[in-house]
């Protein structure tokens, strides 16, 4: 489907929109016109217009929102042609060798994702500044090869005039949802409205010794609710027209970027996207946050300079990744196609003799990587983040958030051994439980399936071993914890691992500490329960007072 086509249907799904809000002004004024046509006057018919003018109030709102609304501009850092001369070069020959226009503006993100826009007007018609998106750890994490392949791609965008059609679309898509949504609002009031009056006449009648009635507010808001579903299911089919050109659009710029930058290399860049998308998840999640709940940072440049050395630490990892592509949209409105797809359809192309690039990342594009990486935590964290404390280096933070997350943690048994005791939940009365052969009353009050509370004998304690597995190990990490004798041995490559004082490999099995200390926990809950074990690895208890 051609650009003209595409700009018709962009039209029509446009009109279609407001040809529905003015067949539905029509069916309310006609529902007033009936009314008085069927002689309903006084109060009733003050009380239906009222209703059919506060349904339409939102429809009208949907229809004047004149302008296109614009999204707001993701935090970054915009870079100019004197701070990275190398990449706005890369970009310029892109676009002459695509025959488009060059964006008019840079803005480096923290996202691993690329982006244009061009504000365009007269609803596309008429072109307008360009700007190009492109995530720091998009560029950490893919070769010079790959990045042209991912730029050609959304010059590919350019060229078949999506940018500039992206102005109906998105137009027709931002107007449904802000009816559908004012709509929900007022059945959401009304509903708040309703609750709140069965409340206070319950408690009234509370207050004079009668039973309170159940609240009720299923017919609250009713009629909005029912012009929200008539909008809804247009948006339905609006999204759905909408979604096969925009899917289209993408193999088309698929193939522009083959074209431009070759086949393996854009082919290879697709592959690695979901990857690294998947793996900046990760990274986000297990080390660069790590300190937030201590109120503490990696150092300076470092909150996204790490993403690389996690890169190169689980190369192998990636690999598995990359050759795992996903095969379903990620929504049914997806917009672009299945990544598996759009592979397959790159490497069925004639080969062009151009290989792929694999030395280096296109992060040396930069002029100075560790200055932006640096200026980029600065442009997107918050300023409450940015006031936290700084580590000198990564060690430094993952002891510190795992002796907060020591500090803090507090199992299932420990509440079932208060319960049982009628005392604190320490380590050593756990301990003292278990040598009295008590450890299973105990393991009753945990929190138990309906299957598990049925179970009686060993079945009942194969059902609760592994919960009391997993609280007594944590229970011993805590005690060394809480004396500064519990250490973390920092990695890129895999799970930070326990370090404990005196182990030694003499007195522990080949497979290292923490396979001591599970066989010591796994003595300590068989059926005929052993603590020696786990006593001999417990640092000596501090004398009670007198």
């Amino acid at each position: 489907m051609g650009a003209t086509l595409r700009a018709l249907r962009a039209l029509v799904l446009l009109f279609g929109f407001y040809l529905l809000s003015l067949l539905l002004l029509a069916v309310l004024v006609g529902v007033d016109v009936a009314a008085f046509g069927w002689g309903l006057h006084g109060l009733a018919a003050i009380k239906l217009f009222i209703v059919t003018a506060v349904l339409a109030v939102p429809v009208v709102r949907g229809m004047f929102m004149l302008r296109t609304p614009r999204g707001e501009e993701p935090a970054g850092i915009p870079v100019t042609e004197a701070d990275e001369p190398r990449l706005w070069a890369l970009v310029r020959d892109l676009a002459a060798a695509t025959g488009t226009r060059a964006p008019d503006r840079i803005l480096l993100t923290a996202d691993v994702n690329a982006a244009v826009s061009e504000e365009s007007r007269l609803l596309g018609l008429l072109p307008g500044p360009r700007r190009l998106y492109l995530g720091v750890p998009l560029l950490t994490g893919l070769t010079e090869a790959q990045l042209r392949g991912v730029l050609a791609h959304e010059y590919g965008h350019f060229t078949g005039g999506d940018t500039r059609l992206s102005a109906l679309v998105v137009r027709g898509r931002v107007q449904i949802a802000r009816v559908i949504g004012q709509f929900h609002a007022k059945a959401d009031g009304k509903v708040a409205a309703e609750r709140a009056r069965q409340e206070q006449v319950s408690a009234k009648r509370v207050a004079k010794g009668k039973k309170a009635k159940q609240i009720d507010t299923a017919g609250a808001g009713a009629m909005y609710r029912t012009m929200a579903k008539i909008y809804t299911a247009y948006g339905k089919l609006y999204l759905r027209a909408s979604l096969s050109t925009a899917r289209a659009q993408e193999y088309a710029a698929d193939l522009a970027a083959a074209r431009i930058a070759g086949r393996d290399a854009t082919a290879s860049a697709l592959r690695q996207i979901p990857a690294l998308a998947a793996s900046h998840e990760f990274y986000l999640d297990s080390y660069a946050t790590l300190g937030l709940p201590v109120r503490l940072l990696p150092p300076h440049g470092e909150f996204f300079g790490g993403f690389g050395r996690l890169l190169t630490a689980r190369d192998q990892e990636l690999a598995e990744l990359r050759a795992d592509l996903p095969t379903e949209p990620a929504s049914p409105y997806d917009s672009h196609p299945p990544i598996a797809e759009r592979v397959r359809r790159i490497e069925a192309l004639p080969a062009d003799g151009r290989g792929e690039e694999t030395e280096g990342t296109a992060l040396a594009l930069l002029t100075d990587p560790r200055r932006t990486l640096a200026a980029l935590e600065d442009a997107v964290l918050t300023d409450e983040v940015l006031a936290f404390g700084r580590t000198a280096e990564w060690q430094e933070l993952l002891e510190a958030s795992m002796a907060k997350g020591m500090s803090s943690a507090r199992t299932p048994l420990q509440g079932a051994l208060a319960d049982y005791t009628g005392q604190p939940a320490t380590l050593s009365a756990l301990l003292e439980v278990i040598d009295d052969g008590r450890l299973w009353r105990v393991a009753e009050r945990l929190p138990l399936s309906e299957e598990a509370s049925a179970a009686k004998g060993r079945a009942f304690r194969e059902f609760v071993r592994p919960r009391l597995r997993n609280s007594l190990r944590t229970m011993v990490l805590t005690e060394f914890s809480a004396r500064s004798l519990l250490h973390w041995e920092f990695s890129w490559s895999h799970a930070a691992t326990v370090r404990l004082p005196g182990w030694t490999s003499e007195n522990t099995p080949d497979d290292g500490p923490e396979a001591a200390l599970d066989a010591a926990v796994d003595a300590a809950l068989a059926d005929h329960p052993d603590t020696a074990p786990l006593r001999a690895l417990l640092p000596p208890m501090a004398p009670q007072p007198a």
